[in-house]
């Protein structure tokens, strides 16, 4: 059913109030999402962002209109993601904390006849609960079984369905038989929007342990790069003076009148490596000491006992 008028101009003032309002937003899918898990989501948001809905063609002219009316707004590169069934989830807080209340409103749900595998299903081995006049079924599907206690069991994991595949009527009723909702169903981030830059939803996965690791990585390159090719860095340098110090300390090592301060420590442990041996040792004292006492101990229990 088609808005009013007033229903329109409603929406048009309500969607050009967010565009002016928040700075980031999610784009998400919302194939399979009910009214009723829509609005439980909408309640997980409260006070975080907002969700709007509604068809592209009208949020087209929207952006287009709002671009028009503000020349430098950077928010002209939502309108080519507005395919399919789309929606905004605006907000001016954390994208990492928006996305944790969108991925927890999610509802299981079965495998229907033609649909799109969104992940791949698996079902596990163990009792099935059918009874063995339904081994013909199995076979079918070309799936291992053997009978066990009066009912059919399935022998090894079988991959089901393959991410991306449509779903097929036999498929559908062994999932139905055994009971398993292979799918889950919600908001499916598309896209996020930050402050006029565009970019994929799965960069939010990129923790700053992740970014650790991999400016870690690019470091070592960039030394081993450095040091191979003979020209200093700031990456490599540190390595330099290490070699260098090894190089000076090889060679004072050798000389009788000539030494530095560092490599003192080193020359009288080659002179005379007993001197170092003892630093690990305290704890054993302790124990022979307590051994001494305990020893000490016994014959004034033996003379207590003696008068007895």
């Amino acid at each position: 059913m088609p808005l009013s008028p007033e229903r329109k101009a409603e929406y048009f003032d309500r969607m050009k109030e967010m565009l002016s309002t928040y700075t980031k937003c999610f784009v998400v899918e919302v194939d399979n999402v009910g009214s009723n898990q829509l609005q439980k989501t909408r309640i997980g948001l409260r006070g975080k962002g907002e969700i709007l809905m509604g068809k592209n063609t009208m949020m087209r002219k929207i952006l287009k209109e709002f671009v028009e009316e503000n020349p430098d707004a950077p928010q002209e590169a939502l309108i080519d993601v507005l395919r399919g069934n789309v929606g905004f989830v605006f907000t001016n807080g954390d994208l990492g904390d928006i996305r944790n209340v969108l991925e927890e409103n999610v509802r299981p749900a079965p495998a229907r006849v033609g649909a799109i595998a969104p992940s791949n299903v698996i079902v596990p081995k163990g009792p099935t609960g059918c009874d063995p006049g339904q081994t013909a079924f199995f076979q079918t599907l070309q799936i291992a079984t053997k009978i066990t206690r009066g009912q059919i069991e399935i022998v090894n994991d079988i991959q089901l369905i393959d991410e991306g595949d449509r779903v097929t009527a036999s498929q559908a009723a062994l999932l139905q038989k055994l009971e398993i909702s292979p799918f889950t169903y919600g908001l499916k981030l598309k896209s996020v929007y930050d402050n006029g830059s565009l970019f994929d939803a799965k960069v939010l996965d990129i923790t700053d342990d992740v970014l650790a690791a991999k400016f870690g990585e690019a470091l070592k390159t960039l030394a081993s790069l450095s040091l191979a090719i003979g020209y200093p860095t700031q990456a490599s340098v540190p390595h330099s003076i290490a070699n260098a110090f090894k190089v000076n300390l090889s060679v004072t090592i050798g000389l009788d009148n000539y030494t530095f301060d560092k490599a003192e420590t080193y020359k009288e442990y080659l002179k005379d490596p007993s001197k170092f041996a003892g630093s690990g040792g305290g704890g054993g004292g302790g124990g022979g000491a307590a051994a001494e006492e305990a020893a000490e101990e016994e014959p004034e229990e033996e003379e207590m006992e003696a008068p007895a």
